[in-house]
């Protein structure tokens, strides 16, 4: 596809165009087009505005629709396919904003491209990290070939809004996800651009095809995606504006996740994702979910160049395909609804990369190693102006490592305001209940955490425990809430509130506090505890004297001696140290918590 036609345009040449890709536009020039493109066709483009970020600025989201549709009930009505593309989430990868641009342009005001709003409806968020993409710099891509100026990754909280889908601390993700449980689209692509090594390729991408993604949509992606969209791009060429030529087709990989990022012939690895990232956490909603990942290393031009190519080829095959994906995303939903019906019905929590890896023929550059007298260690030379084709292991599988089976329904504390929150956050339906009842349930213990010696995205996660579960009967207040598992959202739910789950609120700190002690035995008092519990109870006599025995740390340990007794007493029971607030309710539960609301 040729763009020689963009310059012939000058009303309608983007910023970027204007500069030939070496610089980028602010927030409020992006915002001028905006309006000046909506002002233009307002049959077609409407600008929104979807929440607000920490420093004041709007965040934008643009409805590209041939019919007006610019309601998420208007739009659903159309039976048209929804394509959300998200660009900079992290600001100074931001060729997502520029090719938007350029498709909406296209998709109204010059009709370059027409009828392909015939069967899908356009949702683009030109900036999503606002104040990031305003704290601009020359030097905040030390890796990267232009623009002149990037903005930040992190937002003015310093939050990466990459790993916050689920834990949603950032005041912007807390937006988004209202945005997107409202409009609820078929598909999701969120642009970036790579680190790491050079090669030939201009865009890599990633599609989540592993943990709780749906067989019907895996279905799609695999002949949709792989088979007619990917190739399509690849027979691309397009106008270099700078050089005045019809220049290379694209070149598209998977995302190259380097195993030593000294030595790309080792080998690529799949890179894990989860309900942390973009891709991962839209895969729960049963969606199509795509990571666009442009090559760093290629000019700007280029990598704006085949996210634009990119982004029309999809459009292309929803107007080809009309509600293909429609109908696998429905049938994901209905199949996740009547799911919690099945006795035994697992999901998958924790995933590792496989052990067998597959060969890969990449198209690569010549490369070569010398020893560094700075770092001493291994520094790789890329020649670009030697293409160089080499076979290399591709660890591309996940493999489940956890499953959990799941409950009809969690049951969710009535003292934990917090965990409600996130629920409504992420869209979930929920049951509070208006009388107190008591049940039998399932609940977990936790115990001896290890909490991370630094913080992460603002937090110190959990990175490890035990856990045992019972079965047992507990009173619940009212206000306590019923989470069913049968819902559209049910992944989100199991992975919020299962505590092994790796994105769960309680690796992330949310329940920090079920760990805390909060009364102590003064001394003098638990000694005579002791001896009379040792006067009651041979076998914890045997015990007692077993650890003085092997254990030289705790014999020398006064403390730990008479703490021995405490915690095997019930005043420290009657704390629930490491009680977990968030219950497992089988189907007579969860009928009986019901019927005690009547």
């Amino acid at each position: 596809m040729s763009h020689a036609a963009d310059l012939t345009m000058p009303d309608w040449i983007t910023p970027a165009e204007a500069a030939h890709f070496k610089t980028t536009p602010s927030y409020a020039e992006t915002r001028a087009w905006l309006e000046r493109l909506e002002a233009a066709a307002p049959q077609t483009i409407k600008l929104k505005r979807f929440g607000t970020s920490p420093e004041g600025r709007d965040l934008m989201l643009v409805i590209a629709a041939s019919g007006a549709e610019f309601t998420p009930e208007a739009a659903r009505q159309s039976g048209k396919q929804i394509l959300l593309v998200q660009a900079g989430i992290h600001a100074g990868e931001i060729e997502g904003k520029d090719a938007g641009l350029m498709l909406l342009r296209d998709l109204s005001v010059t009709n370059r491209l027409p009828h392909l709003l015939d069967h899908a409806i356009l949702l683009y968020e030109p900036i999503f990290n606002v104040d990031g993409h305003e704290n601009s710099s020359p030097y905040h891509r030390i890796n990267q070939n232009g623009p002149e100026a990037q903005g930040f990754r992190a937002t003015a909280q310093n939050l990466n809004l990459n790993r916050d889908y689920l834990k949603a601390d950032a005041p912007e993700m807390q937006h988004w996800l209202a945005m997107f449980a409202e409009w609820l689209p078929d598909m999701f692509v969120d642009v970036h651009t790579t680190d790491g090594a050079d090669y030939r390729y201009d865009l890599t991408w990633y599609t989540e095809d592993w943990g709780t993604l749906d067989p019907a949509v895996k279905a799609w992606q695999d002949i949709a995606l792989k088979q007619r969209v990917f190739p399509q791009v690849e027979k691309h060429s397009f106008f270099d504006g700078v050089r005045g030529v019809e220049t290379h087709p694209h070149l598209l990989a998977p995302y190259l996740e380097l195993k030593d990022h000294h030595d790309i012939g080792k080998g690529v690895a799949n890179f894990g994702s989860g309900g942390r990232f973009s891709t991962g956490y839209v895969t729960l909603h049963n969606r199509s979910a795509l990571l666009v990942e442009t090559h760093m290393l290629k000019s700007y031009e280029v990598r704006v160049r085949a996210t634009y190519d990119l982004l029309a080829e999809i459009l292309t095959e929803f107007n080809a395909h009309p509600g293909e994906l429609r109908h696998a995303v429905d049938q994901a939903d209905r199949t996740t609804i009547a799911r919690v019906t099945t006795a035994g019905a697992q999901l998958p929590l924790v995933f590792s990369t496989t052990t067998k890896p597959e060969p890969f023929d990449l198209r690569g550059v010549a490369f070569t190693h010398t020893h560094s007298d700075i770092s001493d260690d291994s520094w790789v030379h890329y020649d670009p102006a030697k293409p160089k084709d080499l076979q290399i292991p591709f660890w591309r599988d996940l493999v489940p490592g956890k499953h959990v089976t799941l409950p009809a329904a969690y049951l969710v504390a009535a003292g934990w305001p917090q965990v409600m929150q996130k629920l409504a956050q992420h869209g979930l339906k929920f049951e509070r209940l208006g009388k107190a009842t008591s049940l039998d349930v399932e609940r977990y213990w936790l115990d001896d955490p290890h909490w991370s010696d630094k913080p992460f995205e603002s937090r110190l996660m959990l990175n490890k425990f035990s856990s045992r579960s019972e079965k047992a009967r507990m009173d619940f207040a009212a206000g306590s809430v019923l989470v069913t598992l049968d819902q559209r959202a049910a992944n989100v739910a199991v992975n919020l509130l299962e505590p092994e789950a790796p994105d769960s609120l309680l690796a992330w700190g949310f329940l920090n506090a079920i760990f805390e002690q909060k009364e102590f035995g003064d001394a003098r008092v638990v000694e005579q505890l002791a001896r009379d519990m040792l006067a009651r109870d041979p076998k914890l006599t045997a015990e007692f004297e077993s650890r003085l025995k092997h254990d030289a740390a705790f014999a020398a340990n006064p403390e730990a001696r008479l703490d021995f007794f405490y915690r095997r007493s019930p005043w420290y029971a009657r704390q629930n140290i490491g009680l977990y607030p968030v219950a497992r309710l089988d189907a007579a539960a969860l009928a009986a918590a019901r019927a005690a609301q009547q």
